[in-house]
C-alpha cells in the first residue's frame, strides 16, 4: 500500500488529503508550513529546521510539497531523499519548485524520482513506481459512463483529479445530453473553486480540456462496446 508524506501551505494541499481519504487507500502523513513566508530565504535548512516538521512525513513512499517557495522546496525535497522516500511530487510549477541545477543533484545523489508540474491532473503516466501507483487513482482523468435516451445517466471516475474536481464534474453531469457533455465537463472543473493558475494554458484551463477529452473519450468507449 501506498504512502505519502503531504506538506501542506495554508489551503494548499488540504483537498488533496481529503482526496485521498475519500477516494483512496493510500495511507498518509502531513504537516504544515505557514502560508505567509519571506521572500527571499538565505539559509533555508535553519528556516526549516525551525519549522519542526513531523519528521515521519518525509519517511514515506511518495511526498508531495505544496510549499510553493523556491527557497523552502529543495530543502524539503532533500529531507525527503535523506529519509528514503523514493520519488517527490512539486505542483505548482518550475518557477516555485526553487533551483533546477540543485533538484537535479538532489535526484543524481539519492536516485529519487523529482516531478514538477503546474497541476496535478496532468500527471498522465510516469515510470516510477511510487508516481505510477499514485496516478492509478489520482491523476490524469479517466471516466466510464453509461448513457439514457441520449443523455449521460452514470459517470464512473476510474481516475480524477487530486483537488477532486472529477468528482464534483461527474456528479453534475448526470441529465447532461451527450452532445453537451464533454464541453460542459471541462466548464464545470473550471468552475470547480480550483487554486490552478488562472490565465495561462498551464493551470485550469489545460485542467478543463484533460476533463474535457476523459468525456470525450468516455464517450467513444461507450459506443464502441455495442
Amino acid at each position: 500500500m501506498l504512502t505519502i508524506g503531504v506538506i501542506t501551505r495554508g489551503k494548499y494541499g488540504a483537498r488533496l488529503l481529503n482526496t485521498i481519504e475519500k477516494y483512496t487507500d493510500f495511507v498518509t502523513k502531513s504537516d504544515s508550513i505557514p502560508l505567509i513566508l519571506p521572500n527571499f530565504i538565505e539559509d533555508p535548512a535553519s528556516f526549516v529546521d525551525d519549522l519542526a516538521l513531523d519528521n515521519h512525513v518525509f519517511g514515506m513512499d511518495l511526498v508531495i510539497t505544496y510549499s510553493l517557495h523556491p527557497d523552502v522546496t529543495p530543502e524539503i525535497v532533500n529531507r525527503a531523499a535523506q529519509a528514503g522516500t523514493k520519488a517527490v511530487i512539486i505542483p505548482g510549477g518550475r518557477y516555485r519548485a526553487g533551483d533546477p541545477h540543485v533538484l537535479d543533484e538532489i535526484s543524481k545523489r539519492h536516485n529519487i524520482r523529482i516531478l514538477i508540474e503546474d497541476i496535478c491532473c496532468a500527471i498522465c503516466s510516469d515510470t516510477n513506481p511510487e508516481v505510477k501507483e499514485f496516478s492509478s487513482r489520482l491523476s490524469c482523468p479517466v471516466l466510464q459512463i453509461e448513457i439514457a435516451d441520449d443523455k449521460i445517466s452514470e459517470v464512473i471516475v476510474i481516475k480524477g483529479a487530486p483537488c477532486g474536481s472529477t468528482w464534483l464534474m461527474a456528479k453534475n453531469l448526470i441529465g447532461v445530453p451527450v452532445i453537451d457533455a464533454p464541453a460542459k465537463a471541462g466548464l464545470l472543473v473550471q468552475q470547480y473553486p480550483c487554486r490552478a493558475v488562472r490565465g495561462t494554458w498551464e493551470g485550469i484551463h489545460n485542467s478543463a480540456q484533460l476533463h474535457k477529452k476523459a468525456m470525450e473519450d468516455a464517450i467513444k468507449k461507450y459506443y464502441e462496446k455495442g
